[in-house]
């Protein structure tokens, strides 16, 4: 029987991203998109991530497995440490989805590079990468940069000033590391749309790298 997947995001616009990538990497997976806006609104709203928002977290990823997903795969970095609250609940797989990126970027370099448009996916981005480079026993130097002004210029419809001050931060702000993570999904197409030869270091996105964990998860037995 074919394997199941839930994916959470908080955003609509990622469907049709992983959604994609889904059929490019395990096309004999079936899945199904779970979307919730307010997990992220409400964690931009406060600044951080609540007890409540992971309860109400929890809850979705629990309707996943109800709904017969054998994984969940949250897609969106601002809730991660939620995610490390409801492994601790299920017996099936719940998935960060840059959990595969942060581990990637530490084999890959000890000054590593982290861009985000949101201080609500930066900070739990930086401890997610400090977290697999302990667990790697590597020493490594963070340097990290937020776009101000690029998230509230995609919500409004204009990424070409998301794409322009994401840019500006990859090329001028990341000089001199070895790696460079970008925090949110949403930011992902901007790693191959850069002119070549504009950044020199590696970027590393979370969507591709997600899903490809996650196929390993479900089809080649990787905790």
């Amino acid at each position: 029987m074919a394997k199941k997947l839930a994916l959470l995001h908080t955003s609509p616009m990622l469907t049709p991203l992983f959604g994609t990538l889904c059929a490019q990497w395990m096309p004999e997976t079936r899945i199904f998109h779970m979307v919730d806006e307010s997990l992220i609104k409400n964690t931009i709203e406060t600044g951080h991530l609540q007890n409540t928002t992971i309860r109400r977290l929890i809850w979705m990823i629990g309707s996943g497995f109800e709904a017969g997903a054998d994984a969940v795969l949250v897609t969106c970095s601002s809730i991660g440490p939620g995610v490390d609250v409801a492994r601790k609940i299920f017996d099936r797989p719940v998935i960060r989805v840059d959990e595969a990126m942060a581990a990637k970027a530490v084999g890959l370099g000890t000054r590593i590079g982290v861009v985000a448009t949101l201080r609500t996916t930066l900070d739990p981005t930086i401890a997610l990468v400090h977290r697999k480079a302990a667990e790697a026993g590597r020493q490594i130097e963070i340097t990290d940069c937020l776009c101000d002004g690029a998230f509230e210029a995609v919500i409004a419809g204009d990424t070409a000033t998301h794409d322009r001050i994401v840019a500006d931060a990859l090329t001028n702000k990341m000089r001199g590391v070895d790696v460079i993570v970008l925090a949110q999904a949403s930011m992902a197409r901007l790693a191959g749309a850069l002119a070549p030869g504009a950044v020199s270091a590696p970027i590393l996105s979370s969507p591709e790298l997600g899903v490809k964990h996650v196929r390993d998860v479900l089809h080649g037995g990787v905790a």
